[in-house]
């Protein structure tokens, strides 16, 4: 035990020179390890008398608890060393502008439809849904729609592939969202009042048709609904949409398999320097369709035709985007470019209100 001033002097000095954490942490193991020096000595205090025990082993204690004691502070200067390094080549002036973070936008059908579901809302309307791809029946039979009628032609309807020798009718991509009135006569029964928005698919493609597109239906049936309940609900819907306080409608006779009778339906409105402006003018716009449901939809749909009445109607969801923000062509909808989605895109915050405004 006569060089144990010996071994605190050398370890004192390894542990002064220890470049980085990895080789101060082997100088550990070495020195007070298990299997280190200073433990090897410390388990030959068996051999010794008890008078040589009462000197050697407070020595080496002192001697164990002096090393870790300077490897702890050799670490601690390490570390603070290796922060002021990293400090000095990382430097950042805090003061400094941050980059403009870029916010992404709702696109303008997400945005349309969150305003047209407002707005009926406060009507009193629920908003109802159903699947995308349909049977024969819901899509057409239900609906008074003849096998003859051109809608169930292959040059305007998708038709799902059948397997050969299967009869069956085939399924359709939906050309309208019709089928989810059926579906919730049939399910809640009546009386009711819904609106039913989501994608619907034909054949078609140009600057004003694409073969996918969003409509939204509406449906009030009760036993004393009239034509006139339905002009005042879309005189006060397009009020509120467009954001006018006077709007003039005109209903055009026409012909529609689910609704008898059946109406077009146009509005008032001014192309005066090219700028759309409704509830103006001398022009008109036709906007929607819409008539009283024929007895036979609601038969389809097991609702008694002799006690309940009611209205539907019908529009496009994107077109009353593109004309309520100026949006000229009909495909960029779906084109994901970014910039245009920038250009005509909504903040996240931006909610709609009951005018069909947007409210921050």
């Amino acid at each position: 035990m006569d060089n144990i001033a010996g071994v605190k002097a050398r370890i004192l000095g390894q542990v002064a020179d220890a470049a980085d954490e990895s080789a101060l942490e082997t100088l550990r193991v070495a020195a007070v390890g298990k299997k280190g020096e200073v433990s090897l000595m410390m388990r030959g205090l068996g051999k010794m008398t008890p008078e040589e025990k009462q000197v050697a082993g407070p020595a080496l204690n002192a001697l164990k608890n002096e090393i870790n004691s300077a490897l702890a502070a050799r670490k601690s200067a390490l570390g603070d060393a290796a922060l002021n390094e990293r400090l000095r080549s990382e430097w950042l002036d805090v003061t400094q502008p941050a980059r403009p973070a870029q916010n992404g936008t709702i696109h303008p059908i997400s945005q349309v439809t969150e305003e047209i579901t407002a707005i009926f809302a406060d009507l009193g309307y629920g908003v109802a849904e159903g699947p995308q791809i349909e049977n024969d029946f819901y899509n057409f039979d239900a609906l008074n729609i003849p096998p003859e009628h051109p809608a169930r032609q292959e040059f305007d309807t998708f038709y799902m592939h059948r397997a050969d020798g299967d009869n069956r009718p085939p399924h359709v991509l939906r050309t309208h969202t019709s089928p989810v009135q059926i579906r919730h006569m049939e399910k809640h029964g009546v009386p009711c009042r819904i609106i039913a928005p989501g994608r619907v698919y034909r054949s078609d493609y140009d600057n004003t048709h694409t073969p996918m597109f969003h409509q939204v239906e509406g449906l009030a049936i009760d036993t004393d609904i009239s034509m006139a309940n339905l002009k005042w609900t879309l005189e006060e819907f397009c009020r509120a949409f467009f954001e006018v306080d006077f709007v003039e409608l005109k209903f055009r006779a026409s012909h529609f398999p689910f609704t008898e009778p059946s109406a077009e339906v146009d509005i008032r409105c001014s192309w005066k320097g090219g700028q759309l402006k409704i509830g103006e003018g001398d022009d008109w716009m036709e906007i929607l369709g819409s008539g009283m449901v024929h007895p036979k939809v609601l038969e389809a749909a097991g609702v008694d035709a002799t006690q309940y009445q009611g209205f539907a109607f019908g529009m496009g969801i994107d077109r009353l985007a593109m004309l309520k923000y100026g949006i000229p062509d009909l495909r960029a909808f779906f084109d994901s470019d970014l910039r245009w989605l920038r250009h005509y895109g909504f903040a996240s915050l931006d909610m709609p209100n009951m005018r069909g405004g947007i409210s921050g």
